[in-house]
């Protein structure tokens, strides 16, 4: 089935103001990317715009900010220097995301030229989806793009504001997953083996619920694997976990089992007592997590158990 939403393609972006909201919550140490993979998935969308002579104002959230305004190390200066390396041209960066800064960048950006505003959710009111805060990010474009596949399923200001006010599209890289998760549950080829990880059930569970119904083995990994556990009667010392989540973790894997769908969980985990570089890991069995200890990866077993049934 084909993508049946508008994407840029749709647009006549010659010479307006495109703002384009991307998913550029990239890895950092001491200010600099050290993945660049999500940057990278954008260039092919904001390429276009720039070979249409568009003006490109680019937004995105970075990590997990107070929300009570600028903090240095989750700035997005660094992945604007990365997108620069990458376009092979300059980049602007304005440090200011709803002001006064932020509107005279844009009212400067001039056609084939590109802008990164500072991190969305400086400001607390990004993430409460606040119409205020909306209506500031439309006033900067004359067309709005999303292109952050991540970031899709959260109603915030920035990834569904502006389209209550802009002609929006969809972007190449939000085309291409839906394309892609669209063909998979509707005609997957079989054996089909799924792997999901993430933190947390709660924001997963329409996906894992859908396939339950079509996968025919599925991988999970992530942090969301202790609500499994604990689902399963297992302790998980002081590792990540959503106590409101364990019945419909427990009734997930009931359903799996009825419906033939194989649920691979971790059967053994790194742990440690903290969080850090200097952290010491050892692998313990997924049943016999110490209480004082916090699961961190996978394990050496599950790594061989998960790896022999993807091939």
């Amino acid at each position: 089935m084909a993508f049946t939403k508008k994407t840029v393609r749709d647009a006549d972006v010659d010479g307006k103001r495109v703002l384009m909201r991307v998913d550029f919550n990239v890895p950092l140490k001491d200010g600099v990317v050290t993945d660049d993979t999500r940057v990278r998935a954008a260039l092919p969308t904001i390429q276009y715009l720039l070979d249409h002579n568009a003006k490109v104002i680019l937004m995105s959230h970075l990590g997990r900010p107070d929300g009570t305004g600028f903090q240095p190390e989750l700035s997005l200066r660094p992945a604007a220097e990365k997108l620069s390396e990458l376009l092979g041209k300059p980049v602007k960066f304005v440090e200011d995301t709803y002001g006064e800064k932020a509107k005279e960048a844009v009212d400067s950006l001039e056609s084939g030229q590109v802008l990164v505003l500072e991190n969305v959710r400086f400001d607390k009111r990004e993430k409460k989806n606040d119409p205020e805060i909306a209506k500031i990010l439309a006033s900067y474009g004359d067309i709005f793009v999303l292109d952050a596949f991540g970031t899709a399923h959260r109603a915030q200001g920035s990834v569904v504001g502006p389209a209550a006010y802009l002609p929006a599209y969809a972007g190449f890289l939000l085309e291409k997953e839906v394309d892609t998760l669209t063909s998979i549950f509707a005609d997957p080829e079989r054996p089909f083996v799924a792997i999901v990880g993430g933190s947390k059930v709660s924001s997963k569970i329409g996906v894992l619920d859908h396939l339950i119904d079509s996968a025919d083995t599925l991988i999970i990994g992530g942090g969301m694997a202790y609500t499994f556990f604990l689902a399963k009667g297992y302790t998980v010392g002081t590792s990540l976990q959503e106590p409101d989540w364990v019945e419909p973790a427990k009734k997930m894997l009931e359903k799996a089992e009825a419906k033939g769908c194989k649920i691979l969980l971790p059967v053994d985990n790194v742990v440690a007592d903290h969080f850090g570089e200097d952290a010491k890991g050892e692998a313990v069995n997924s049943d016999n997590i110490p209480d004082d200890r916090m699961g961190m990866d996978i394990g050496p077993k599950t790594v061989q158990l998960y790896t022999d049934a993807i091939k």
